[in-house]
């Protein structure tokens, strides 16, 4: 008889938990999935579980909100429900760099919590912290940006032209500095502290240091947080808004995120019947995988998984 999941009892399918902020950045993922279902966790969190055209098992889909205290909230809860392989989070940010365009993608590398540390007399004292991510996940995410794959999954124009944003977007490997606050100016103290501390980092964002130090006490589970630049993290933020470039940007991060959970899905099969098993299986070639697609967006994701083999 099979569960709530539709799974039989003690059988557990290989599961990645794909975490978004904001609407646009779920709506760009979501696109994405078939077959989905809604989970609703005994706190009243709404997780959609579907799959991913080629690949086997599922993706458990959610939108956090602003803010990592939220974030790692329902990292934790997602962890606890799916008792996932890895945790994926796909969403804009603020770009720090001038080689950094927007509508390019950013993978951490590392992740900073800025504003840990003492206030004192002389000043901020920082005290960082930082999270690197799976190693794994990591070389998935560099395979994923080296064959370029993923990029057929991006929007194209109405006149299919190419890619929405007029130019194929650059995937770089940073660091991301992770704090409370949307920066939208250049020369107050939070600018002065990331260029004196954190000056390595490439982006700023609010939820990727919630969700590290969550995989973290969860026996270090896998994690990896994708981005998609919208700003330049300055008094430009709104004109860059009005422009369309948050849609843009989570459409970007959203592609890319969801090869690298194809990628991730394809590594695995169906857990074993011992309900201990966490999800982590065999190695399983895309001809063995979940193929079923009558949408334009399935044959994308399948072309993108064939590719990259």
């Amino acid at each position: 008889m099979a569960n709530s999941s539709g799974t039989q009892p003690g059988r557990l399918m290989s599961t990645i938990v794909l975490l978004t902020a904001l609407d646009l950045e779920y709506q760009a993922v979501r696109r994405y999935l078939e077959d989905t279902r809604t989970r609703l966790h005994p706190a009243g969190t709404l997780f959609e579980v579907g799959k991913l055209p080629g690949a086997a098992g599922t993706v458990a889909l959610a939108i956090t909100g602003e803010g990592n205290i939220g974030a790692a909230v329902l990292t934790e809860r997602a962890i606890a429900m799916f008792r996932p392989r890895a945790l994926l989070f796909a969403g804009v940010a603020g770009g720090l760099k001038d080689d950094i365009a927007l509508g390019d993608v950013v993978v951490a590398t590392k992740i900073y919590a800025i504003h840990s540390g003492r206030e004192h007399d002389d000043g901020f004292l920082t005290r960082p912290r930082a999270w690197h991510p799976s190693h794994e996940l990591e070389q998935l995410a560099r395979h994923v940006a080296r064959t370029r794959a993923w990029t057929r999954l991006l929007p194209q124009d109405p006149q299919g032209q190419g890619p929405v944003a007029g130019r194929p977007p650059v995937v770089h490997f940073k660091p991301i500095a992770s704090g409370e606050v949307i920066l939208t100016a250049t020369g107050t103290s939070l600018v002065a502290q990331l260029r004196g501390t954190y000056d390595d980092a490439a982006a700023v964002e609010m939820e990727s240091a919630g969700i590290a130090h969550a995989a973290h006490l969860n026996q270090a589970l896998p994690a990896l947080s994708v981005r998609g630049i919208s700003d330049q993290a300055d008094t430009r933020k709104n004109t860059a808004d009005a422009a369309g470039w948050q849609h843009i940007a989570a459409a970007h991060a959203a592609a890319f995120t969801v090869s690298i959970a194809t990628l991730a899905l394809r590594q695995q099969v169906p857990a074993s019947d011992n309900p201990g098993n966490s999800g982590r299986g065999k190695p399983a070639s895309c001809e063995a995988m979940h193929t079923r697609s009558g949408s334009t967006t399935g044959r994308q994701v399948r072309s993108a998984c064939y590719s990259a083999r």
